[in-house]
């Protein structure tokens, strides 16, 4: 299995299953799996299978869609089935699906009988730029996003963008939402590449999606434990994941995708930057414009930012009880471990609600 500190492989198109056909017939794995969830199952199996190619037998295995069933009930379910399957520790797991399966699913296989080897298929945009790459895994803890994993990597990672023809568009753009992290975080120019294609096509994509996995995997593999240059990729999660979460649980809000939270939280963020790290007021204006041009604005009241606040407490980039930001002195220039007093915290809160 690939260690956590060198990035797995990613190819794309026709070439992805070339390779995972060569991997398969050659890596003489006991058994194969297939993990998809309701959606995937409906939408990408029959395209990946007629693309599969190999005599070994495989099982499918399904879970519900959705980042409520990215729990630990879920995994039990899934070890238990591959218990019952006869799974053993040279047994292969393929993630194929969005954001939850390619996390949960690595989490399943990275801990079952102490770590069977997977590869991850992402078919959605924001898994396929991100969650899918890199080595992280995990499920959440209750309303609180991805408490529990752990880093391990993947065989290899295949991106076939045909998978996003079956989308919506709030998914897509929820994607979207991590392709404008990676240029707010890398170059002004990557920035004005990434927010200047007003209808995205496939074919745009390819080039976008290809180049937010090199501007990710450079990151990961300069920093593969998180313990510097990565928690760059966290911009606009700190306050995007406390609102996802406190959306995910009050009874009279819409749930929201993940990148229509991290949306609202790289707004958040640009404006504590402006408070704190001199980045410049009219890139304040013009992202966030520039935001709320493809995500709907998030109604949040001033009696929610009391409970939004507590879940912050609660973000995995935490240490020693203070939290701790991604925040940026210019576009391309994003600082590490910012600590934000309380009071700008609601600033921003309230800054988003009026803008």
């Amino acid at each position: 299995m690939i260690s956590p500190s060198s990035q797995a492989p990613v190819f794309y198109s026709k070439k992805a299953y070339v390779e995972l056909n060569k991997y398969i017939n050659e890596a003489n794995h006991s058994a194969l799996f297939i993990l998809v969830d309701s959606n995937t199952h409906q939408h990408c199996l029959s395209r990946f299978l007629q693309r599969l190619e190999t005599n070994n037998s495989f099982e499918i295995i399904e879970m519900d869609a959705g980042e409520e069933s990215k729990n630990i009930e879920t995994c039990s379910g899934i070890w238990s089935t591959l218990s019952e399957l006869g799974a053993d520790r040279k047994s292969l797991l393929i993630n194929l699906g969005g954001g939850v399966v390619t996390d949960l699913g690595g989490f399943v296989a990275s801990t079952f009988k102490r770590g069977i080897a997977y590869i991850n298929v992402p078919t959605t945009l924001l898994s396929m730029v991100d969650a899918s790459v890199g080595g992280k895994t995990g499920i959440d803890l209750g309303n609180l996003k991805n408490q529990i994993g752990v880093i391990t990597q993947p065989e290899m990672v295949l991106i076939d963008s045909k998978y996003l023809n079956s989308l919506p568009s709030n998914e897509m753009r929820s994607g979207l939402a991590e392709i404008l992290k990676h240029g707010l975080i890398t170059s002004e120019a990557y920035w004005k590449k990434t927010t200047s294609l007003h209808e995205l096509t496939i074919e745009d994509l390819d080039g976008l999606i290809s180049e937010s996995v090199s501007i990710k995997t450079n990151v990961v593999q300069r920093d593969p434990r998180e313990e510097n240059q990565r928690k760059t990729l966290n911009f606009g999660h700190t306050f995007g994941h406390a609102v996802e979460s406190y959306f995910l649980t009050h009874p009279e809000k819409p749930k929201l995708l993940h990148g229509e939270a991290v949306a609202v939280g790289m707004i958040m963020a640009a404006f504590l930057s402006t408070k704190l790290c001199d980045f410049p007021e009219e890139k304040l204006t013009s992202i966030s414009k520039k935001i709320l041009d493809i995500f709907p604005k998030v109604d949040l009241e001033e009696s929610d930012f009391e409970k939004i606040l507590d879940l912050l407490k609660f973000d995995k980039k935490n240490t020693h009880g203070n939290i701790n930001f991604v925040l940026l002195k210019d576009i391309g220039q994003p600082v590490i471990d910012c600590r934000v007093p309380e009071n700008l915290l609601l600033e921003a809160l309230a800054f988003y609600r009026l803008i």
